[in-house]
């Protein structure tokens, strides 16, 4: 098993900046892929980024590109996504997800466990 804790959310002006973490417990994650993806309110769960944990290959979708950034601490067993330039339209509930296998499509099914989430809200 393995256990996400989402934290570093809240309210924040647009134009600002986040560093969300998500710290992994329960078993090696060397060879997991950490995800992160975010959800409006009345809409579906996107996809945001995620990386290798052995590699720290990172990836993201294009909604994310240029103003999200994934990296990680192998020693602290944290994932951290760092949001700048921040819009309203970012408001969202923000997951941590983790992987066993490789993913393929950035869909949440490929994604084994997932945290709680941690709310950030971006005033204009």
């Amino acid at each position: 098993q393995v256990q996400l804790v989402e934290s570093g959310g809240g309210l924040v002006q647009a134009g600002g900046s986040l560093r969300l973490s998500c710290e992994a417990s329960g078993r090696t994650l060397s060879s997991y892929t950490m995800g992160w993806f975010r959800q409006a309110p009345g809409k579906e769960r996107d996809f945001v980024g995620r990386i290798s944990w052995l590699s720290g290959t990172t990836y993201y979708a294009d909604s994310g590109k240029g103003r999200f950034t994934i990296t990680k601490d192998s020693a602290r067993n944290t994932v951290y996504l760092q949001i700048d330039s921040l819009k309203p339209e970012d408001t969202a509930k923000y997951y941590c997800a983790a992987a066993s296998g490789r993913i393929f499509f950035n869909r949440q099914y490929e994604f084994n466990y997932w945290g709680q989430g941690t709310q950030v809200t971006v005033s204009s």
